[in-house]
């Protein structure tokens, strides 16, 4: 194909797309004036739908999964591909969930009279049309779905090669159960189609789309961030770190430390990093080392935490599962049974160290010292810190949202889960009685 004829068949898919999101903003509009109950009642529907049709689904990303397999896909990924019917049904309690939350849209964040007599007020209003990036996540289909409806929004959809099958059975069940209830089903549409090039198409289609969300990878989230033309609110990639402070409870520290690992291990709020209070490094690590070793996390280690951890598992470097860690290892967030770990002198070097690593996205701290927690959550930088608990509890399901758009590592607008309340921007409103400024 020449420049030319790929310029043609950009620009092709560029307006199929604008003309996608013309659509949704249409339907929007008309989405927009619908009370809380009939927002309800389509969220019901669909799940419903989802319920009565989880076998269509799974069917399709069953093939979906045989695909990616073939293709080497690794089993973080797979884990999150997988869309089989319990999880469609679980992903169906979830609408059923942000059906019972409170409707964000028309609420009243501040108000207030001026001198003159006019009364102002800063009401909650729907974005418009969202736009979301995402890869092998076939059950943020269904999140991002939910969320938009209730919120009043429309969504347009890029889910990724991966999950194509799997995310188009979804998307049809949810959009018969917009026509059936009397909505445009325009208000959830795909650019799949278009493959890569839909992509690229949304992220310069600003001016069509009001806000766009990319959920995956740290390539895909730096890529959509570098060249969108949209406003971007950035998530997702998870380089999250357990601190071991001196005054921490091994009882609690080891349970925390496999859940954050071991659990999932291609989600976003697994624990990739382990940092050790040298004080006691040499009692505890033993003790976690083994506990990780034998749920098979091979352990990228520093030079006093690979010390100490090889003399009391000496076979553990001959099988391959301890390793000297690399620089590289400190800022990789690896998506599998793997871990860095680093013995720091001092609370301080521990903070420092996750500032200058981290992806902003979750920390803990295992510590009784309580001047510690408040030295630790006050002085780190990322949208969530979890005490003396597991980093798995940063999802906008166990927040309450009943789902989430992303998790939002950045600091403006939305910061951690992304609910319903994240979902929407608010207007100002002024009432007079015939006032005019002098």
């Amino acid at each position: 194909m020449t420049n030319n004829e790929e310029t043609a068949v950009a620009g092709a898919v560029f307006d199929a797309v604008c003309a996608r999101a013309d659509a949704a903003a249409r339907a929007q509009r008309a989405l927009a004036r619908a009370d809380t109950d009939a927002k309800n009642r389509l969220l019901h529907a669909i799940a419903d739908a989802l319920d009565a049709r989880a076998g269509e689904i799974e069917t399709a990303n069953a093939a979906d999964m045989a695909a990616s397999r073939e293709a080497g896909m690794d089993a973080g990924k797979l884990d999150r591909l997988l869309f089989d019917a319990p999880r469609v049904k679980a992903a169906a309690g979830g609408v059923r969930h942000v059906a019972s939350l409170p409707d964000p849209v028309g609420e009243i964040v501040r108000g207030y009279n001026l001198p003159n007599g006019m009364r102002l007020t800063q009401t909650r209003v729907p974005i418009g049309v969202i736009g979301m990036i995402y890869e092998a996540r076939p059950n943020v289909t269904v999140d991002v779905a939910s969320l938009c409806l209730k919120s009043g929004n429309a969504a347009i959809l890029r889910g990724g090669h991966a999950a194509e099958r799997t995310n188009a059975a979804t998307l049809a069940v949810i959009g018969d159960a917009l026509r059936a209830e009397g909505f445009d089903p325009s208000l959830v549409a795909t650019v799949d189609d278009f493959g890569r090039d839909g992509a690229t198409a949304m992220m310069e289609a600003r001016g069509h789309i009001d806000l766009l969300v990319p959920r995956g990878g740290k390539g895909l989230i730096r890529a959509v961030v570098e060249n969108s033309k949209v406003p971007v609110i950035e998530t997702g990639a998870g380089n999250v770190h357990i601190y071991m402070d001196a005054s921490g409870d091994p009882a609690k520290a080891i349970p925390i430390i496999i859940n954050a690992k071991t659990q999932r291990v291609g989600v976003c709020n697994a624990a990739e990093k382990l940092l050790v209070h040298e004080r006691v490094a040499a009692t505890f690590l033993p003790v976690a080392a083994a506990a990780l070793l034998d749920a098979g996390v091979t352990l990228h280690a520093d030079e006093r935490a690979y010390a100490i951890i090889d003399a009391t598992a000496p076979q553990a470097a001959a099988d391959g599962l301890l390793t000297h860690a690399t620089a590289e290892d400190w800022d990789t967030e690896y998506l599998a049974l793997e871990m860095g770990v680093r013995v720091v002198d001092s609370l301080d070097e521990a903070v420092d160290h996750i500032n200058a690593h981290s992806t902003g996205h979750t920390e803990a701290i295992v510590a009784e010292d309580y001047t510690a927690v408040e030295e630790f959550t006050a002085r780190i930088d990322s949208a969530v810190v979890m005490v003396n608990a597991s980093t798995r509890f940063t999802d906008g399901g166990v927040f309450g949202f009943g789902a989430e758009l992303g998790i939002s590592t950045q600091k403006m607008h939305a910061r951690g889960p992304m609910g319903l309340r994240e979902m929407t921007t608010t207007k100002w409103i002024g009432y007079g009685r015939g006032q005019v400024r002098a």
